[in-house]
Formats: C-alpha cells, sequence, structure tokens
C-alpha cells in the first residue's frame, strides 16, 4: 500500500469504533510529546565547559542562580515531555488488551 493509498483510507468517511478513535488520539498526543522533547534537547546548551572543566568549578552569580535560568527550565520542560511521553505509552500498550475493550 502506498502512502496516497493509506492517506485516503484514514481521510475516508468511514465509521471509527472508540477503541480506534483512542488508538489515533494517543498516538498523535505521543508524537507531539516526542518531537517536543526533541526539539527542547536540541536547544539546550552542552553541560560540558570544555578545557574549563579542568581546572575546577569557580563560583559565578550565573551559578548561583542556576534554578532561575532558561537552561533550568528547558531540562524541566524536557523531563516533563519525557515523563509525558512514557505514561502515554504505557497507557497506549494497556489499552492494546482485548479484554478491556469487551466490556
Amino acid at each position: 500500500m502506498n502512502l496516497t493509498a493509506f492517506v485516503s483510507a484514514l481521510l475516508a468517511p468511514t465509521h471509527y469504533t472508540a477503541q480506534q478513535i483512542v488508538f489515533i488520539v494517543l498516538i498523535v498526543l505521543m508524537g507531539v510529546a516526542a518531537l517536543a522533547a526533541i526539539v527542547l534537547i536540541m536547544i539546550q546548551p552542552g553541560n560540558s565547559r570544555g578545557i574549563d572543566a579542568l581546572g575546577g568549578s569557580s563560583e559565578t552569580f550565573y551559578g548561583k542562580n542556576k534554578g532561575k535560568s532558561l537552561e533550568s527550565k528547558l531540562k524541566m520542560w524536557t523531563a516533563i515531555c519525557l515523563i509525558v511521553l512514557g505514561v502515554l505509552a504505557i497507557v497506549f500498550f494497556i489499552l492494546r488488551i482485548e479484554s478491556i475493550w469487551q466490556a
């Protein structure tokens, strides 16, 4: 099956079951969470300070206020996106059990 046939089959006016709708919604949400995590990881600066890491650490104003910095917010949102992705994946695979939908 080629891509156009697959897309037209998805968009064709058919009757979707509740199970299929839930699966589509979960997959879309997982895709959004994964893309958000990828973007957040890519825009974060590296932890390595290069040659400065060999000389030890020096206390700076930036180091004291790291909890309020943009870098810490990016790390927090990355963790949130990855946790959401993990929870959605677990829910998705639990809902794949057919006996849940039999009731």
